[in-house]
């Protein structure tokens, strides 16, 4: 799978590590920075990684940041992501079963890396259920043309 991955500041350590996990498990990985831990703004890393996806440069993104709030915020801006705050794998699952979520976001200071390790590996392998789910997240993306 091609994951984009991307972080500020906070989450930099955790990204340059959960990099390596992805590389390591086959994944192709996108890094779209940072390439150090100085001060960045989140938004701009967001934007890289939520572009990815919604063009189909990634099949799915991850993003890093000190809780995952402010990313999942600025990723779900970008038209055709669907991203999520995960702070636990069974989250993980309900959102790619039921929301088909295509974005992860991790707290790099919460939550640690193993956690983080488990709810990626949830994220990257749960499939969307469809069904009933399907037309609620067929709203959801009507959403991006209003």
């Amino acid at each position: 799978m091609i994951i984009s991955v991307g972080s500020d500041h906070a989450g930099f350590e955790q990204k340059q590590q959960l990099v390596a996990y992805l590389e390591e498990a086959g994944h192709q990985v996108i890094d779209e920075g940072p390439q150090s831990d100085d001060r960045v703004d989140y938004p701009d890393f967001a934007a890289l990684v939520g572009k990815d996806v919604a063009e189909g440069r990634a099949e799915r993104g991850v993003l890093v940041c000190g809780t995952g709030i402010g990313m999942a915020l600025a990723a779900c801006k970008i038209p055709g992501v669907r991203a999520a705050n995960i702070i636990n794998a069974q989250f993980a699952e309900l959102c790619r079963e039921h929301n088909d979520a295509n974005v992860i976001t991790l707290s790099g200071r919460f939550v640690s890396l193993d956690e983080n390790k488990a709810i990626l590996d949830t994220f990257l392998t749960t499939e969307f259920a469809g069904g009933r789910h399907a037309d609620r997240v067929a709203k959801l993306n009507a959403l991006d043309h209003e």
